[in-house]
């Protein structure tokens, strides 16, 4: 882990090299007052993820699709007044050539798509937040892309630009709630080269008009030094919650209060509320100890419900009485509900699991940051395994 007072330095040099903002999105208070207005308006964010299918085999099935709005149905019966959509770039491999935005259609179809998709989520009562998200060809994970020279890292970032800021065009134009800057950016945005980014997220508010957050990986948010420049601190909550396997929910909560208290003391240093840009869980014995850990390279796995259910329950609970806590987007459920293709039995989905059950509870909870006594029209608390008695 990096020291603090690097991260510290970084910070300093942050507002040291950034300068002033381009003249088409002067820094304002009035701005700043209005997005600050939006977020304390907002009730705790109840959402889940709805990943795009993932297969030129399926047409009509993705985002905008008739299927897609029976997603959009199943998560408001579940509860949910967010949704976050992902539309993918690809890059080669870890030398950060470039990202090609196409994704298994044309990039003025996945655009197409994604505003069609942001209105029918509206048309349902649903707010948005727009995640523009790369997928590394060689399997290697997006947060070690590292172009190594000058060069190379100039190169990346206006690729990089031109990709997130035609996402943002369409966010803008499609009045997207919350917008995104990046995924999981580790080399980039935890070290000397956090400076250029900066200007990524200037170009973005000059195009994108709502607020913004960064969806940080859960053990590098401390070291992500561009938090000043974003309205909300995003992060991919995949925390560990045990060290062993065998724990029980006992000693996961405590795990959960271990995360709580880690947050509140980030929040508290930059002023500014944290959102679960992700969490999730798979459906295997002992989740909570390497969450993290992709289904799609198990082998054998024994399906365990109740071990998925209990992880949601554990990371969700302690942060019910936490006015800075924004609240979370459940990792993930798909554009087509029909289609079982995309994920393993084993998988993050919770749609129709006994944590599905913790999900709807956590929904129908209240939370510290809700603005309204209880939001109406929410379903009947699940019993078991939930938080209600």
């Amino acid at each position: 882990m990096r020291s603090h007072a690097l991260v510290l330095l970084l910070a300093v040099a942050l507002v040291v090299l950034a300068g002033p903002a381009p003249a088409a999105a002067p820094p304002s208070s009035t701005r700043a007052a209005l997005l600050q207005d939006r977020l304390d308006s907002l009730d705790t964010v109840r959402g889940i993820t709805i990943g795009p299918i993932e297969n030129a085999l399926h047409p009509n099935a993705g985002y905008g699709s008739r299927p897609y709005d029976r997603t959009l149905v199943e998560s408001t019966q579940m509860g949910a007044t967010w949704v976050a959509l992902t539309p993918f770039g690809r890059v080669m491999n870890l030398e950060g050539r470039g990202v090609d935005p196409t994704f298994e259609a044309p990039f003025e179809d996945n655009k197409k798509a994604i505003a069609r998709a942001v209105a029918m989520a509206h048309a349902r009562g649903l707010r948005v937040m727009l995640v523009p998200h790369l997928w590394v060809e060689s399997g290697d994970w997006r947060a070690l892309i590292n172009p190594k020279t000058d060069a190379g890292w100039e190169a990346w970032k206006q690729s990089y630009t031109s990709f997130v800021l035609a996402w943002a065009r369409v966010a803008e134009q499609s009045h997207v709630d919350l917008f995104s800057v990046g995924v999981e950016l580790r080399s980039w945005v935890t070290t000397p080269r956090a400076p250029s980014f900066l200007d990524v997220i200037a170009q973005i508010r000059a195009t994108y008009t709502g607020p913004i957050t960064y969806s940080a990986n859960w053990d590098d948010v401390d070291d992500t030094v561009i938090l000043g420049a974003i309205d909300v601190i995003g992060v991919n909550a995949f925390y560990p919650l045990a060290d062993k396997d065998g724990a029980p929910l006992s000693e996961l909560i405590k795990g959960g209060e271990r995360v709580r208290d880690k947050l509140r003391t980030l929040s508290a240093a930059w002023q500014k509320p944290v959102v679960f840009t992700e969490i999730g869980y798979t459906t295997r014995p002992n989740p909570a100890v390497h969450p993290w850990e992709w289904p799609d390279a198990m082998k054998g796995v024994t399906v365990d419900q109740v071990a998925q259910a209990e992880a949601y329950h554990a990371l969700i609970a302690p942060m019910r009485d936490e006015p800075w806590f924004l609240g979370f987007f459940v990792w993930r459920v798909y554009a087509d509900p029909e289609d079982v293709s995309q994920e393993a039995e084993w998988g993050f989905s919770p749609r129709g699991k006994l944590s599905e059950l913790v999900v709807r509870d956590a929904f129908a909870s209240r939370f510290a940051h809700d603005r309204s006594t209880r939001v109406p029209g929410f379903p009947l608390a699940a019993q078991e395994p939930g938080f209600f008695p």
